[in-house]
């Protein structure tokens, strides 16, 4: 009655207390996956009588928020929503080429282009997952045409392993401990031919580059082993090139190692000895400056010969295997067990049977 007595005693405000008194409508609910659209936002929401729950762009549900922005404000919030959720889904993200290796690790061989955003964001996308298995070592090998991902890589903290012709390949540790990945190869492998005829005269060369140039000084023929190359293959096609001679390979006389040789390499010097099979000599134009074969001892008296004691000991050793008072090692053909790949094993044969033969011998009568 109070509320009538007051409406009949202040007509004029009448409109005023209708407006106070009238129910106030609920406000428009923020819906889980999305903003309503432009016309709902003046809308109640009768189906809802306590607070909504809100998807927040870290994709945590919030108590109790609700749709009461301007419109600007609700598109920039689904934007954000949006972007967190595509960036959850993977959106701009890839799946990286890539194979097991056999050490728990992963290989990422990419060969077709990709933006380097992006790759940027599939490495890491990947790197997390691989994380969480437990992978170890990640490898990317990146072809020459696609070095503008090189920095992309290197941001996400890959370091340079070994470059090829054809290719870089980057490396990554995963485990929060001092990485165990195998380092790029050590060694250059180098080879030299101790050769020599009948009349003990031995195949020797000067050079038309290197430290020797110009000099007059003999040598003998010497050269690198290709990549796949076996050693004994690789001696007897050194010989051909620079001489033109043919030969047969016959043992390994001895190694020699050093260190800081090339491009910070170390360096394994395999001496060997071949048997001619022809005698006439074309030299290399491009590398040689002259090929002859020369008597052991015009060969032996030259000052160079007395004083590098490489050259020396390979002259020796030589000289002895000719006189049959020296073994070098002979390969041997051999298969693995993990793979079904030859392999060539070097070593003393002849010391080795006659080792077996006193074994056997001693075998036989009880000792």
């Amino acid at each position: 009655m109070a509320s009538l007595s007051l409406s009949l005693s202040l007509p004029a405000r009448t409109p005023l207390l209708r407006l106070l008194c009238r129910p106030r409508p609920r406000r428009a609910i923020l819906p889980s996956a999305a903003p309503p659209p432009a016309r709902a936002l003046c809308r109640t929401s009768p189906s809802s009588a306590a607070g909504a729950l809100f998807l927040g762009a870290a994709g945590t549900r919030q108590k109790g928020a609700v749709w009461s922005r301007t419109m600007s404000s609700s598109v920039n919030s689904a934007a954000v929503v949006a972007e967190s959720a595509a960036a959850k889904n993977g959106a701009n993200v890839e799946p990286l080429p890539f194979v097991n290796d056999k050490h728990g690790g992963v290989i990422i061989e990419m060969t077709a282009p990709m933006d380097p955003q992006v790759f940027s964001a599939s490495l890491k996308s990947a790197l997390s997952k691989w994380r969480e298995q437990g992978i170890r070592g990640v490898w990317i090998k990146l072809p020459i045409g696609l070095a503008n991902l090189i920095q992309s890589a290197v941001e996400e903290g890959f370091w340079y392993h070994h470059a090829e012709e054809t290719y870089l390949m980057l490396a990554y540790w995963l485990p929060n401990s001092t990485h165990t990945l195998p380092v790029n190869a050590t060694h250059r492998v180098g080879v030299g031919a101790f050769v020599m005829n009948d009349k003990r005269e031995v195949l020797a060369v000067q050079e038309k580059s290197g430290v020797l140039r110009g000099l007059g000084i003999w040598k003998f023929p010497t050269g690198v082993v290709e990549p796949g190359e076996d050693i004994n293959i690789g001696v007897v096609r050194e010989v051909k090139e620079e001489t033109g001679i043919d030969t047969e390979f016959i043992e390994v006389l001895a190694f020699r190692q050093s260190h800081k040789a090339y491009f910070e390499k170390s360096d394994l010097f395999f001496v060997c000895i071949l048997r001619p099979l022809s005698f006439d000599i074309t030299k290399q134009e491009s590398e040689i400056e002259d090929a002859q074969w020369i008597p052991v001892e015009e060969f032996a008296a030259q000052p160079f010969v007395q004083k590098h004691e490489l050259v020396k000991y390979i002259l020796e050793v030589g000289l002895a295997k000719s006189d049959k008072e020296y073994a070098g090692f002979s390969p041997i053909s051999i298969k693995s067990a993990f793979t079904d790949k030859q392999s060539f094993f070097y070593m003393n044969r002849r010391d080795l049977d006659k080792a077996s033969g006193s074994g056997n011998a001693q075998q036989k009568s009880g000792l």
